[in-house]
């Protein structure tokens, strides 16, 4: 392949917009699932006697040996269903702390991974997804492979940690004996919990590996050729070639305008042959006369043969031609310092035409 199809660029600004917006973002599953695990059961080893009392009522008060008697003398259904959502409520109230935390928690990851974004693009239907050929070669695809890695190092690695303390704990089984059952039972899971959040700890590791392992393969994907950087400069700036063309058809256009007003000027003060500046005075729209047309060489030569077309006197004043041409711009008004050498041809013009008597 040659170097104009290697992706060697890094992503541009827009690039990375664009593959946001279709959803496509560094971020990595084992940190949601690193960061719920680590909430549930943080919060659970903090409040594991009050979860324990709450399920204790759920069982004391709904299904007592008195709930047990009066079920079997008989119930109507709709007190059969009446016990039945007080049941389903008791039990939510209990784990509706750990399934808030959970929700957050996993909330917390996403944003810390790639901040606030709503898009639907992902949700859209694509023929593709239902391809089987697709779905095949995605199978045995080398992210499935290096999923299935990361899959099997992890169950290894929990598995581990897991069996480890959990043979701890069998040895610790004989010490219960002839203790307090609720309060060997609250020893035990806060053993189990610290075990758990062991295991948590392991996942940890594995969710910063992963996140940096995703953080790669995101910025490896989203690199650009060198044609597609410059595909992507020409859409945004515009190819250069149209926009010469534009910049010269705006010049045409802007020369043709310019022409136009050469037949209401009052004189044309050339250089002889470089440069013509067209000037036109009303005292009615302007305090000083007003530069309605200039150019220099093929222009200045043009601006002369409609000056002599349409009977505009034309006067050469080399000096004064090129100031004109430097100091003003096309419906600028003469300056001040040019005002006296103007007007001394602006007279000489207008007695030409009889607009102003001859000197006795």
């Amino acid at each position: 392949m040659g170097q104009g199809g290697e992706k060697t660029e890094k992503a541009t600004a827009k690039k990375r917009r664009d593959s946001k917006r279709k959803g496509q973002v560094r971020r990595s599953t084992e940190v949601n699932t690193a960061f719920c695990a680590i909430a549930m059961f943080g919060l659970l080893y903090a409040i594991w006697p009050w979860f324990v009392e709450q399920m204790a009522n759920v069982f004391r008060v709904n299904l007592s040996t008195s709930m047990i008697t009066q079920v079997s003398t008989g119930l109507n259904i709709d007190e059969v269903l009446a016990l039945g959502v007080r049941v389903m409520l008791s039990f939510f109230g209990a784990l509706f702390p750990i399934l808030g935390t959970a929700l957050v928690a996993g909330v917390a990851a996403n944003v810390l991974q790639i901040g606030f974004m709503f898009t639907t693009e992902t949700l859209k239907w694509k023929l593709s997804k239902i391809n089987p050929i697709n779905g095949f070669k995605q199978m045995f695809s080398p992210r499935k492979l290096v999923d299935l890695v990361k899959n099997l190092l992890k169950v290894i690695a929990v598995g581990y940690v897991g069996y480890t303390d959990y043979s701890n704990l069998l040895e610790k089984f004989t010490g219960y004996v002839g203790q307090d059952i609720h309060a060997s039972f609250i020893d035990i899971m806060r053993t189990a919990f610290i075990m758990a959040l062991k295991m948590c700890l392991v996942m940890v590791f594995i969710a910063v590996a992963d996140f940096l392992y995703q953080w790669w393969k995101y910025e490896k994907d989203l690199k650009m050729t060198k044609q597609e950087v410059k595909d992507e400069y020409k859409m945004m700036e515009g190819d250069p070639k149209i926009k010469g063309k534009i910049r010269q058809k705006q010049m045409q256009m802007s020369a043709m305008r310019m022409m136009s007003q050469v037949p209401e000027a009052d004189v044309v003060i050339t250089n002889p042959t470089h440069y013509a500046v067209a000037l036109a005075y009303n005292e009615k729209k302007s305090a000083a006369p007003v530069v309605v047309a200039k150019g220099q060489d093929y222009i200045a030569r043009k601006i002369r043969e409609v000056a002599i077309e349409n009977g505009v006197e034309i006067v050469e004043n080399p000096p004064l031609a090129q100031s004109l041409f430097a100091m003003c711009e096309v419906d600028d008004e003469i300056p001040e310092e040019l005002f006296q050498a103007v007007a001394d041809i602006l007279v000489f013009v207008y007695r030409q035409k009889g607009k102003i008597p001859a000197r006795g």
